[in-house]
């Protein structure tokens, strides 16, 4: 986690830090061989040189960054769990809780679509 320490550190709100630490810290203890860097200032999970996922922390959120094919893939779920989307992200109000077991199945997903996955981004 000392990857993120810097990104982290630019987080004002003491409460919006330690959530997004929660967060990343959840993700590297359940998927413990996935990479981690900061690229273009948002914290990331890689797995083979391939993108898994990302974060980023916002004034009233933190947004979600799985990748398109993901949010097309989770729209329903994503959307009952009360979260707000776009084509590419989906934000988590700092005050909402957080799904778990939706992240879960949308890293679990990226995963398994991207193992063969030479490149970076999906093409």
């Amino acid at each position: 986690m000392e990857v993120f320490g810097s990104y982290l550190s630019k987080i004002e709100n003491e409460a919006h830090r330690t959530r997004m630490r929660e967060v990343l810290e959840w993700v590297k203890n359940r998927f413990p061989h996935m990479e981690t860097k900061v690229a273009w200032n948002q914290p990331m999970f890689t797995d083979h040189g391939t993108f898994i996922i990302a974060f980023s922390a916002s004034k009233q959120h933190f947004s979600v960054a799985p990748e398109q094919a993901a949010i097309e893939k989770f729209s329903a779920e994503i959307n009952k769990s009360g979260y707000s989307q776009s084509s590419n992200i989906f934000r988590i109000r700092w005050e909402e809780p957080v799904d778990f077991s939706l992240l879960e199945q949308i890293i679990q997903y990226n995963l398994k679509e991207k193992a063969d996955c030479a490149s970076f981004w999906r093409k």
